[in-house]
């Protein structure tokens, strides 16, 4: 019998290895961002087109490489980080496997430009395919360019697999972004479609934070700093007041190296308990260093999820970092809750002598005498505090005419009987509709067939989306003029997927004064937003939006529609009046689907009278 198992052909390991590292353009980016960093690059550039695939370029300032080195370096499992396997225990570089280069090769054209400082010549190397089509020498700039173009380009059932421009455009940005933070002593740059969209300069990483996220981030920060045998611990947590309700600004690093924990992040909310609104995220971007030996990276094929040695303590230590912070910039409070701090001594008062008081003494003053005076002014008055009214002469005058008054009242009043006669005494008056409400929580009407119980929260989501989407297909929302402009801060990803929705936003009934790179300010809003609720509409609105965002137009207007629905209607808990229990009960079936809420949860039940009549047969 023949054997059946056999060696695979290095470009097809090459790209099976490829569905690993590379899941869309934001995995080549890591990489060879990660790349330039391990080269000692002081200055990175990345430029992409369509979203990275087209083309993502990467071009650095680092040492560069040999020959020999350029044309190794998309061999599989060739590195320059480890020699031997302890090594995997003593990392102190990005990457160390040596096979993203070579899966990046196997699945684009790679147009790879290297030099060496001392060198005179650098190495222009061209790959398509894992195939070498074109090395040669080149007068180039000290330090590396790789250009990945037309990535997927032979796995078509691959490149179909990627989401819109604006989603990959998304992730590159996160991965970026993740990096930059990681290393503020380097400047980046990045560029799309020949736009510049960040420029972060050589900072401490206060500012690298503050230039990512909007100006406004800087007010929000509380620093955090702790130095331990264990680690050490440094970087900012944001005040419990500016919580979002998405996870969008939650960052560890450890040993400068992005990595997500559900472990330590519960440990930053157990140090925000009782600071947080319910449904919100803190904000957080820790550094933690611990030795090389005390964790594993190699267990996760992206390097974003590592194992601590002794996870517990880092816990321990993190919450009682955090919530020292929080005491320590009087976020949270003291305990000392009776401290009064008016009584605080000021600091101009500090070396000042006590003055003691001066008693001042009037000689003139004779309490009797006033006392003689309001009683001169009461004497005669105990009976009657008002003048006595002249008695009118000829009073039988004004009764002069009254007889007739009545009597011709008198008579419109009967003649407005006669007119209600006109009605049929067989018509009956329609009984008004009743509604309760239940535990703050259900609207019950009844009906002919037995009762509705009706969930007010979901029936207003119906009300609402339903009205929201017609605005927006419709164009014909109607705006409420703001007295003072209302400015709105967000980070540059958020403020990349809200220009995406300013068309239907305005057709809503927004009104947008400026739009800048970080703010919006709004003149006008819909009739059915109040200017509090404007900042947490379009937050839940980036929040919902922020995994993925809608592809076609049409998607992306339902799911604002329901985003902002779900902002808006009342909430379960609200009291209702019976005028407003009544509307909610007229405008949902006044709704073209009412059963179900936007989110397809049942809206309303019906409870007919055999139900119950079943309930109390024995």
């Amino acid at each position: 019998m023949s054997s059946i198992i056999q060696l695979l052909p290095d470009h097809v390991a090459n790209q099976i290895a490829a569905g690993e590292v590379v899941q869309r353009p934001a995995s080549v980016v890591k990489e060879l961002m990660e790349n330039a960093i391990d080269a000692g690059a002081t200055d990175i550039k990345l430029i992409c087109k369509d979203a990275g695939k087209t083309l993502i370029q990467v071009i650095d300032n680092g040492k560069g490489m040999s020959v020999t080195d350029a044309r190794l370096c998309f061999e599989r499992h060739a590195t320059s980080k480890i020699r031997k396997a302890e090594d995997l225990f003593d990392l102190h570089t990005k990457g160390f496997r040596g096979e993203a280069l070579a899966s990046i090769a196997a699945i684009a054209h790679v147009e790879l430009k290297t030099k060496q400082d001392q060198e005179e010549l650098g190495t222009h190397i061209i790959i398509e395919g894992s195939k070498f089509t074109q090395q040669e020498p080149a007068v180039l700039p000290k330090g590396t360019s790789f250009a990945v173009k037309n990535l997927f380009f032979n796995i078509p059932a691959r490149r179909n697999f990627l989401k819109s421009d604006t989603v990959e455009l998304k992730h590159i940005i996160d991965e970026f972004q993740k990096v930059a933070m990681a290393h503020a002593n380097i400047h980046f740059t990045l560029y799309h479609n020949g736009s510049e969209l960040f420029n972060l300069p050589q900072s401490n990483l206060r500012q690298r934070i503050v230039n990512i996220f909007s100006g406004k981030t800087n007010e929000k920060l509380v620093p955090v700093k702790e130095n331990t045998e264990i680690v050490t611990i440094d970087g900012f947590i944001g005040k419990p007041e500016f919580a979002k309700k998405n996870r969008g600004e939650q960052f560890f690093f450890v040993n400068d190296r992005f990595i997500k924990s559900g472990y330590l992040h519960h440990a930053i909310l157990s140090a925000y308990e009782g600071l947080l609104k319910e449904g919100t995220q803190p904000s957080y971007f820790l550094y933690l260093n611990v030795p090389p030996h005390t964790i594993d990276i190699n267990i996760h094929p992206t390097k974003t999820e590592i194992k601590f040695d002794d996870e517990q303590a880092l816990y321990a230590i993190l919450r009682s970092t955090v919530k020292h912070s929080l005491g320590q910039f009087n976020v949270a409070p003291v305990l000392d809750f009776d401290r009064d701090a008016t009584l605080d001594t000021p600091y101009d008062f500090k070396g000042k002598e006590a003055t003691y008081p001066t008693i001042q003494i009037d000689s003139t003053f004779n309490p009797f005498a006033e006392e003689k005076k309001s009683d001169a002014k009461t004497s005669g008055s105990n009976f009657s505090f008002q003048p006595r009214k002249e008695a009118q002469p000829h009073w039988e005058s004004l009764y002069v005419g009254l007889k007739d008054t009545f009597e011709s009242q008198e008579m419109q009043f009967e003649s407005d009987v006669v007119t209600s006669s006109l009605f049929t005494d067989a018509e009956v008056e329609q009984p008004k509709t009743v509604t309760y409400q239940i535990h703050k929580k259900y609207i019950v009407s009844p009906i002919k067939s037995g009762m509705l119980i009706i969930d007010q929260q979901r029936a207003h989501q119906r009300v609402l989306y339903e009205q929201f989407l017609t605005n927006i297909t419709v164009h014909q929302a109607n705006s409420q003029q703001l007295l003072f402009p209302l400015t709105l801060y967000f980070s540059g990803n958020e403020m990349a997927l809200l220009l995406e929705l300013i068309p239907s936003l305005e057709n809503t009934g927004f009104v947008f004064d400026e739009i800048n790179s970080d703010s919006l300010v709004i003149s006008g809003l819909p009739v059915t937003i109040s200017e509090s609720e404007a900042s947490i509409v379009l937050e839940q609105l980036v929040a919902d939006l922020q995994d993925e965002i809608p592809e076609s137009s049409f998607s992306q207007m339902d799911s604002m529609a329901k985003s902002m629905a779900k902002s808006l209607a009342v909430k379960t808990g609200t009291y209702l009046t019976e005028k407003e229990q009544e509307n909610l009960v007229n405008n949902l079936f006044g709704c073209k689907e009412n059963s179900v809420s936007p989110f397809q949860k049942p809206t309303f039940i019906t409870l007919s009278i055999e139900d119950i009549d079943k309930k109390f047969s024995v």
